[in-house]
């Protein structure tokens, strides 16, 4: 059977629900324990085989997300051996440096799309691409601890959430730098059962992410956004994901998410807020 010419693959919004820091090993990578869940929206990725290879960027959340060498994708192609045989689209729906894996969502998307295109082995060490790559690579409900590398599929209900970026860039380095202890707690060991967001929402209340404090010293628009979403009707919980500046809050249903999505969107017009299902 002759190669398929193209091939899609959609690269789905990550949120950290929890994010323990638990230690840091000498090599400077921190230990994580966090719940990784993912929505419904994304970006999208199209591949073509040609000879006239490159990357092109479409969009309407284009703005600091390079074209050439230094791009996931690039990277993801290039470990594919790939990246001299595929034009490759990428259309860019979710904020980048936004704490929500899109780089790293768009370079497993990629590696995924890759092996249907040209009929190559998925590689194994997608981590050398970056810490989150692994779990992206799966696109299910994780818990995600070590550096990234141990992965255990978590069952949870789907999650009505609205995601909300401000527009503001929120370094990783420097919020791991401002982080007051790096030996933190993790989660329980084992994870209880929900039957319902709400019962979901309020557990999750009791766990952390440990970096958005030191998130929120660097970048005071996220105690912002968290109030907006606090003041939400029916919001259940209100947290940052991952390092920032990216935040979402959880509600009862879709109805209630959408409302809320449409009420905060018409009163901070310039930031990025889109209502989503997680899980």
């Amino acid at each position: 059977m002759p190669l398929p010419k193209t091939a899609k693959a959609f690269a789905p919004a990550k949120v950290n629900l929890t994010l323990h820091v638990t230690g840091q090993r000498e090599d400077g990578y921190h230990l994580l324990d966090s719940l990784v869940v993912f929505a419904d929206i994304g970006d999208r990725i199209s591949l073509t085989r040609t000879s006239d290879a490159r990357l092109n960027v479409a969009g309407p959340m284009t703005d600091g997300v390079p074209t050439d060498a230094s791009n996931l994708v690039w990277k993801a192609a290039r470990m594919m051996e790939a990246d001299n045989e595929v034009a490759i689209l990428l259309e860019k729906h979710l904020p980048a440096a936004a704490g929500i894996g899109g780089g790293s969502s768009d370079a497993a998307a990629t590696l995924r799309a890759l092996a249907r295109l040209l009929d190559r082995p998925l590689p194994t060490d997608t981590a050398q691409l970056g810490a989150d790559v692994p779990v992206c690579m799966a696109t299910q409900t994780t818990r995600m601890s070590g550096i990234g590398e141990v992965l255990t599929p978590v069952t949870l209900p789907a999650l009505p959430a609205v995601l909300i970026n401000p527009g503001v860039e929120v370094p990783t380095g420097p919020v791991f730098q401002a982080l007051p202890s790096k030996t933190n707690a993790p989660m329980p060991e084992a994870l209880p059962a929900f039957d319902t967001v709400i019962d979901c929402a309020a557990w999750i209340g009791t766990q952390r992410n440990d970096l958005e404090p030191p998130a929120r010293e660097l970048a005071p628009e996220i105690d912002t956004v968290i109030d907006e979403l606090n003041l939400a009707p029916e919001c259940l919980l209100a947290r940052m994901s991952g390092s920032g500046a990216t935040c979402f809050g959880l509600f009862p249903d879709t109805d209630t998410a959408r409302a809320a999505a449409t009420l905060i969107s018409a009163r901070n017009p310039v930031w990025w807020v889109e209502a989503c299902v997680l899980g």
